[in-house]
């Protein structure tokens, strides 16, 4: 399974010598007996890819690293179920392999300097890191839901006292049997929010959700946390001895995906409603790449087929939109970069910046198809000199897990 670590991982490898090799493979459903087309396709992409490095006479690691996945694919069985990654440096000695939810756009092959990430990133934004919480009055289940996965992570059991044959005289033993009873599932739910508090301060999950019957959602909301009761998006009826694990994925993934809606919607509305004024919001390319720059934005907004052109300086990494031959910061020359909404996902992943795909959004489509919201301007903390500094993870890595929690990304979105 891919985490966030691997995920940073690709997101800082880069090879000069353009053989870093990104593979997505995307099952599809055979149409004839053979199932050859994803075969046939595989070898198109990559008889394709072998061509344009023999036109440019090097990089025999990347014909290679080719001719591995290739192989790799081939062994496949394309059952429909699962999507593979593989990303490959054969000239730094690279292999990781991924599988993945098979929701990919298409097969696809890329030989650059650094990893394409963005078919990575529209995944990541439907299956982030999820808690998903089962609870009733004397037990808990909680699951790892990422990438489509759902993995029991910890369940505990409390028993619940039972009341004997006879509630005692005039019904005295039968009260005390209830608030044992009551005083028991109020432990119970204590334990389970110490447990949730926890589990998000050592990073086990980012959000998670609730499933339980409805009367018992008050009990444990008393004892929750006020971060823990931030991080939850959503809540589901169900009950703990009975429901699939299918039914509790299904459920899970249709929660967070209306509360991706919600959120891309709001930052959408936000970051154009701060544009203007000089708040804390930007559009249009020129605009976004300055403030990434500058280490201001809290969370990136890109339209889902969003294609732009830019530079790039080989020796200072500065992006400019415009197309200039020097860098206008330190005078090297610059190279063309094709896909600017590519190149500055490795930016985006490591500097912890919440990310969402925006489709669909005339409003948007307006201002360009780019925009971010701020966590400051830079020129407006020069100007005051009494303001506050913010500090972010970027200035600081040496912050705390908690700190970072609290202020590093979500999870890349889709909207």
């Amino acid at each position: 399974m891919i985490t966030q670590e691997r995920i940073r991982e690709l997101a800082q490898f880069e090879d000069q010598e353009g053989g870093a090799l990104s593979f997505y493979f995307q099952p599809a459903a055979p149409r004839n007996k053979a199932h050859n087309e994803e075969a046939i396709l595989t070898k198109d992409l990559v008889r394709d890819a072998q061509r344009r490095l023999e036109s440019k006479g090097k990089n025999a690691g990347a014909r290679a690293d080719l001719d591995r996945a290739a192989q790799r694919l081939q062994e496949l069985r394309s059952n429909g179920a699962r999507a593979k990654a593989i990303f490959a440096c054969s000239g730094k000695d690279f292999w990781r392999e991924y599988d993945l939810p098979a929701q990919l756009a298409g097969t696809q092959l890329f030989l650059d300097r650094r990893f394409h990430l963005k078919p990575l990133a529209h995944l990541l934004g439907a299956f982030p890191s999820l808690g998903v919480v089962l609870v009733d009055r004397h037990r808990a289940r909680l699951f790892d839901l990422r990438l489509g996965e759902l993995t029991e992570r910890e369940g505990f059991f409390h028993p619940v006292s039972r009341r004997g044959r006879s509630d005692g005289f005039a019904g005295y033993d039968g009260g005390h049997a209830e608030r044992r009873v009551a005083d028991a599932a109020r432990q119970h739910f204590k334990v389970v929010a110490e447990f949730l508090k926890k589990a998000m301060e050592k990073g086990a999950f980012e959000r998670w959700i609730l499933g339980c019957q409805e009367p018992h959602w008050p009990q444990l909301e008393a004892q929750l946390h006020p971060y823990v009761a931030q991080r939850l998006i959503g809540r589901f009826p169900s009950d703990l001895a009975h429901i699939t694990r299918d039914a509790i994925r299904e459920q899970a993934e249709r929660i967070f995906a209306e509360s991706q809606q919600n959120r891309c919607h709001t930052l959408v509305q936000e970051a154009l409603s701060k544009a203007g004024s000089n708040g804390r919001g930007v559009t249009g390319l020129r605009r976004v790449l300055r403030s990434l720059e500058m280490g201001e934005i809290q969370a990136l907004l890109l339209g889902e087929n969003y294609l732009a052109q830019a530079v790039e300086c080989g020796n200072c990494g500065h992006l400019d939109a415009h197309l200039v031959s020097f860098c206008p910061a330190c005078g090297r020359e610059t190279r063309e970069v094709v896909d600017v909404g590519e190149a500055i996902l490795p930016r985006v992943i490591r500097r912890d910046i919440e990310l969402f795909y925006v489709r669909d959004d005339a409003e948007f489509d307006r201002v360009g198809n780019i925009a971010a919201l701020l966590r400051f301007r830079s020129e407006q903390k020069s100007q005051n000199s009494n303001a506050q500094p913010i500090a972010t993870v970027a200035d600081h890595p040496s912050l705390g897990r908690q700190s970072r929690l609290r202020g590093r990304y979500r999870g890349l979105g889709a909207g």
